[in-house]
């Protein structure tokens, strides 16, 4: 049997005060959904549902079956509290009023 070839990567998961980086080897060809379930995220943080978690890699966007490559950080994101135009015209508005 061939040995299969590992590569390194790290799956990140920000909140406000605190972060978790994972880092492991997996084999070539596994996925950013592969990689979520193999990490164990989920058990540090039960909040989080890897089967519909949106995630990105190095900040662009990416789907679950992404085959990940050497060095990919794979990030969880949170969802929005506030869209992000709304907060600059609330800021924008709040400059006007001082």
């Amino acid at each position: 049997m061939a040995e299969q070839s590992l590569i390194a990567i790290e799956v990140v998961y920000a909140l406000a005060r605190s972060q978790t980086l994972i880092r492991l080897s997996v084999p070539m060809g596994t996925t950013v959904a592969q990689a979520l379930a193999r990490c164990g995220i989920a058990s540090l943080h039960p909040e989080i549902d890897v089967d519909a978690v949106d995630v990105g890699i190095y900040g662009r966007s990416v789907s679950p079956m992404t085959i990940l490559e050497e060095g990919d950080r794979v990030e969880i994101y949170r969802p929005l509290i506030v869209d992000a135009a709304q907060a600059r015209r609330r800021r924008a508005l709040k400059k006007r009023t001082r």
